[in-house]
């Protein structure tokens, strides 16, 4: 008899459990790869269309790609969001643009590498990359309004914008949650891929491209290097000084052992950048109610970021429920425009 009973249990299958208590077998769920391929009805739409947006089927659609595509505000019994893939996202991009980086750019120093990351791997340029492929739309999350209102705003100035891409940040500061979808979702890929850096670089460029490169970093200097250079032309010395409170970094900058200008972000890169380029509107006005010439003020290179100007005024428009503003151009009046539009620039930053 007994056996017969090993026997029975060894050809069983192994779903399932006699249970000698009860007298009864209980099937036991088991997890197979079909089930992984398949994601939940309810994500299976927003799940086809991002694989199709990076071009990659996922092996594991229903716990990687469902889990990168779930804000911590969804609650749910089975729900985990989309911080610990955002964590490992944030980090293999940083080093799968190093490696492109290093031997795209055999030729420069360690100072422009780390600026050309920098201008690639950020909040503001992550943000960009879910505007333009449009993955806020796809992203599973509960009572968000004002998150929503927020990422409205910013991707309304994204798609606004005339000019070039800004390489440090726009007129609005980007909101981390688009950011982290691109981190959570890059990580995903690499987690399916087995944590296989070389393919998820070959799998993911097209979503961050356009790559920023070195002639475009020489065309937009940095505004803080720009600062320095600017009070370096005209005998002055620039200094910036930062504080955090619990919610932001502030940003001070000091001419002279005088203060000229501030400004504040969650983080700290942020908050230098918008102190130096409103710095620099506040000694171009400076200077130029000194009689000094537009030209020589407009910036080192002569330019000037017009189109942030143009940003800023049509956001306080929206804001305070103004007539959007039009635009007049003559060619012969090109440096004074400029001008005009840093005064304005002036004007919008007090106005916030």
């Amino acid at each position: 008899m007994s056996f017969v009973f090993l026997l029975l249990l060894k050809t069983s299958s192994t779903k399932n459990v006699c249970k000698m208590n009860g007298g009864y077998n209980e099937k036991i769920p088991t997890v197979t790869p079909l089930d992984l391929h398949t994601p939940s009805p309810e994500m299976k739409e927003s799940v086809e269309a991002v694989e199709r947006i990076v071009h990659y089927d996922f092996k594991n659609k229903k716990k990687l790609l469902e889990e990168a595509l779930t804000h911590p505000s969804f609650r749910a019994s089975d729900a985990v969001s989309y911080q610990r893939l955002a964590f490992l996202g944030d980090a293999v991009l940083g080093l799968a643009v190093s490696n492109y980086l290093f031997h795209a750019y055999p030729g420069i120093d360690q100072g422009d590498l780390t600026e050309l990351r920098s201008a690639n791997v950020s909040k503001e340029r992550f943000a960009r990359v879910a505007v333009r492929h449009g993955l806020y739309t796809y992203v599973r999350r509960t009572a968000t309004a004002a998150l929503d209102d927020q990422v409205r705003e910013f991707s309304e100035v994204v798609s606004r914008e005339e000019e070039k891409t800004p390489v440090y940040r726009g007129s609005v500061e980007a909101s981390r949650v688009l950011a982290e979808i691109v981190e959570s979702v890059a990580g995903a890929i690499y987690v399916d891929l087995n944590f296989d850096l070389e393919k998820l670089w070959k799998i993911f460029r097209h979503v961050l491209e356009p790559i920023v490169t070195i002639e475009e970093l020489q065309q937009q200097p940095h505004p803080v290097t720009k600062l320095h250079q600017f009070c370096q032309k005209h005998g002055k010395l620039a200094k910036i000084e930062c504080e955090r409170d619990e919610t932001k970094s502030t940003a001070n900058v000091y001419v002279d052992g005088m203060f000229v200008a501030s400004g504040s972000s969650e983080q700290k890169k942020i908050a230098e950048v918008s102190a130096a380029e409103m710095a620099l509107c506040n000694l171009m006005q400076s200077m130029c109610m000194n009689d000094a010439s537009v030209e020589d003020v407009a910036g080192i290179d002569g330019s000037f970021p017009v189109e942030r100007a143009k940003n800023e005024l049509h956001n306080l428009c929206a804001k305070k429920k103004w007539p959007k503003p039009i635009y007049t151009y003559d060619s012969l009046l090109v440096n004074e425009f400029d001008f005009m539009i840093c005064l304005l620039l002036s004007f919008v930053g007090a106005s916030y």
